[in-house]
C-alpha cells in the first residue's frame, strides 16, 4: 500500500497523532512527559509552529497544529527523533518508540469554514474525558495535567500556545470571558457524556486524509498538479516550493558565518579560552535557536558554552536584552537565505 502524500503549504493547519510502538505507553513518567513538551517548544520555536491544542496520553499524542511555513516533515523528523533518542538513551535500549509514520491530517482553517478546526480541538481536549481520567467523576478536566486545557483555564502558557483561534473559531471573546466559557462548555461534555464525539464529527475524523468541505479537498488536490520544485541538494518539495535545511549543516553554515560578522575567532580551541556568556557567543546561539533545530547540546559544544541548560538561561537573557536582540535580528537579515 502506498504511504499516504504529506500535504505542506504555508499556513496549513494538522491534526497531528502518533502513537507507541505496538501500543505501548511512550509517556510512562512525568518526565518523559516534559521532555517531548520541552522537544515541541524548541521545534515551534526553530520552525514557527504554532500549537492550538495538545494532548498527551500515555501512549500517544495529539497536536492542532499550525505550519506558517511549508515545514512538517522536517519538524517532525526532528521532534520525534530526539524524543526517542533520548527516550531510549534513558532506558539503555534501542529501537523505534513511536509506531510507524505519524499521523498528519491537514485540517480546514478558515475563518468561514471553522467546524472542522473546531471538533479537532474538542476531540484532543477530550481525550482525558473519553479515557476516564478526568472530567465528571473522576474530577475536573482541567485538572488533567497534560493538556492544552489547563492553559486556557488560567491564561497563561508557554509561548508557542496560541488560544485566540480556537477561540475565534468559537465566535468566543479572545479574552478570559471566552477562555472561561470555552472551558465551561467542554467540561459540561465530559460531565455529561464522557466527552464523546458526536457522530458526524466522528465521521469526519474517521474520513481519512483530509478535514474540511469538497472546496478544501480541491485545494489540496491542486497542490499536486503544481511542478516538482527542487531544492540546490536535488530534494524534491512539492507544492510550496523548496523546503529549508534547518538541520546541522544550516547550523554549521551560520556558525561559521556569523561568527566572522561578530569577530569571533574560528579556531575553536581560541572559543574555549573565551567565557561561556561571550556576548557575542550569545547572539550565536540565539540566532541558532530561532532559525535552525540543532540542540542545546549542539549548541553548547560547538559554542564552548557549558552545559546545554546554561544555554537555554544566556539564549532567554539574549532574547530579553532589547539591543542583544535588535543585533540577532540584524544578523538574522544578512544570513538567513529564504531561497
Amino acid at each position: 500500500m502506498a504511504r499516504p502524500l504529506r500535504f505542506q503549504y504555508p499556513g496549513a493547519v494538522y491534526h497531528v497523532m502518533a502513537r507507541g510502538d505496538g501500543g505501548d505507553a511512550v509517556f510512562e513518567t512525568d518526565d518523559d512527559r516534559r521532555a517531548f513538551l520541552s522537544r515541541l517548544g524548541e521545534v515551534c520555536e526553530s520552525h514557527g509552529w504554532r500549537i492550538h491544542a495538545w494532548v498527551l496520553m500515555s501512549n500517544h499524542f495529539h497536536l492542532l497544529l499550525e505550519t506558517p511555513q511549508a515545514n512538517l516533515v522536517t519538524g517532525m523528523k526532528w521532534l520525534l527523533g530526539t524524543f526517542s533518542q533520548g527516550w531510549n538513551r534513558a532506558r539503555r535500549r534501542r529501537g523505534h518508540v513511536f509506531q510507524g509514520r505519524y499521523k498528519s491530517v491537514p485540517v480546514s482553517g478558515s475563518d468561514e469554514d471553522p467546524y472542522y478546526f473546531r471538533i479537532v480541538a474538542d476531540y484532543i481536549h477530550l481525550n482525558p474525558a473519553r479515557a476516564g481520567l478526568a472530567g465528571g467523576k473522576p474530577g475536573p478536566l482541567v485538572a488533567y495535567s497534560w493538556s492544552s486545557l489547563a492553559a486556557y483555564d488560567k491564561g497563561r502558557g508557554p509561548e508557542w500556545l496560541v488560544f485566540d483561534r480556537v477561540l475565534r473559531a468559537f465566535e468566543l471573546a479572545r479574552d478570559g470571558r471566552g477562555r472561561r466559557a470555552y472551558v465551561a462548555w467542554l467540561e459540561a461534555r465530559a460531565a455529561k457524556d464522557g466527552g464523546a464525539i458526536d457522530g458526524e464529527a466522528t465521521k469526519a475524523l474517521k474520513r481519512g486524509w483530509f478535514l474540511g468541505k469538497e472546496s478544501f479537498k480541491d485545494r489540496l488536490l491542486k497542490l499536486l498538479e503544481k511542478p516538482v520544485a527542487r531544492t540546490r541538494a536535488g530534494s524534491a518539495a512539492r507544492g510550496a516550493g523548496p523546503l529549508r535545511d534547518r538541520g546541522v549543516k544550516e547550523a554549521g553554515r551560520l556558525l561559521s558565518e556569523g561568527a566572522r560578522e561578530l569577530g569571533l575567532p574560528l579556531d575553536r580551541k581560541e572559543w574555549e579560552g573565551l567565557r561561556k556568556s561571550d556576548p557575542r557567543k550569545v547572539k550565536l546561539a540565539v540566532l541558532l535557536r530561532a532559525h535552525t533545530t540543532v540542540s542545546n547540546e549542539w549548541i553548547a559544544d560547538k559554542l564552548a558554552m557549558g552545559h546545554p541548560g546554561g544555554v537555554s538561561r544566556l539564549v532567554a537573557l539574549g532574547r530579553s536584552d532589547r539591543e542583544s536582540a535588535a543585533e540577532v535580528k540584524k544578523l538574522s537579515v544578512m544570513l538567513i537565505r529564504e531561497d
